[in-house]
């Protein structure tokens, strides 16, 4: 398919990407990571993660870091928030976005959240309206939309059930989470399809956040791309997962989901070789090989005269 037109690509490698390393890695390295992003045409970071640090450790520093951020005109800072208190810490570090979590699955809700689905939609629905009232936007990630890893099947009606609930907070943009990484193109398809007669695209963006935990996630986000989907979270080097499920390795990694839009036709406003060059910088901080392959193999090769 050759293709015309924009693609927006949100990188959470400083947020979903290192919170799941094994590595600590220190705040001065965060901000030259989120600095080689903006470097390489990232406008949209999910810089930070709100949340309790006994919880999450390696986002301890998140208050710290979004102190240090550059602050550039046309680049977002994204802060992920899971209750009021969670909001506050990301409206005082002067985030552009939050961006709010939903769990579709009653059991990962009640174990990432501490809370039902019912109760995290509520939840959801104060913090869009406080977001709005602080003059910051509101997003929502519909976590486990495509299966959980204690209940496994999540039925399509149930996804919609919630995503009905969801849009009631207006959010700017809608993320179907697959938190496990377990859909397929097929699924993908139908589940955008089931959503899409409740979101109005006029006000809500649809996005898309993929792992390629089973190697599927760069076909899934072809397949969003085919039914609509305009924005697409992605962690530079593929690196990350979440820490609440089991074998959730891998976001689809920035530099490679860019090439293939690219090659596609579609603009990503990114500079490749600036992004591949910070991946392998990463590789520093991480103590090891990030998973991305456009490092690796490098841009189309150019033919020797």
């Amino acid at each position: 398919m050759t293709a015309s037109g924009q693609v927006n690509l949100i990188d959470v490698s400083p947020r979903d990407g290192l919170q799941n390393e094994a590595a600590t890695v220190s705040t001065a390295d965060k901000l030259a990571l989120i600095e080689g992003l903006i470097n390489g045409g990232v406008t949209a970071i999910e810089a930070a993660s709100f949340v309790s640090p006994t919880r999450v450790p390696a986002m301890a520093d998140s208050d710290i870091l979004m102190r240090e951020v550059p602050r550039i005109d046309g680049v977002r800072y994204i802060g992920l928030v899971m209750n009021q208190r969670g909001l506050d810490r990301a409206l005082e570090a002067r985030v552009d976005e939050a961006n709010i979590v939903v769990v579709v699955s009653d059991t990962f809700s009640h174990k990432n959240q501490g809370v039902g689905t019912l109760a995290g939609v509520e939840v959801a629905l104060d913090l869009a309206d406080a977001c709005r009232k602080a003059g910051v936007d509101p997003s929502v990630t519909v976590a486990t939309a495509f299966g959980c890893p204690f209940e496994g099947e999540v039925p399509v009606s149930r996804l919609v059930e919630v995503v009905k609930e969801v849009m009631v907070a207006r959010p700017v943009r809608l993320n179907l989470g697959d938190t496990i990484g377990v859909a397929g193109p097929s699924d993908v398809k139908e589940r955008y399809s089931a959503i899409a007669p409740f979101v109005d695209t006029a006000s809500t963006a649809l996005g898309a956040h993929f792992h390629n935990t089973r190697n599927t996630g760069y076909a899934n986000a072809y397949a969003a791309y085919t039914v609509g989907v305009t924005h697409f979270d992605a962690s530079l080097g593929g690196i990350g997962g979440c820490p609440f499920a089991p074998n959730a390795t891998g976001n689809i990694a920035t530099e490679d989901l860019g090439y293939m839009f690219g090659r596609m036709g579609l603009e990503t406003g990114l500079d490749l070789e600036q992004l591949m060059g910070t991946s392998r910088w990463l590789e520093g901080p991480l103590g090891k090989q990030i998973p991305a392959l456009l490092p690796r193999a490098g841009l189309f090769p150019v033919p020797h005269s």
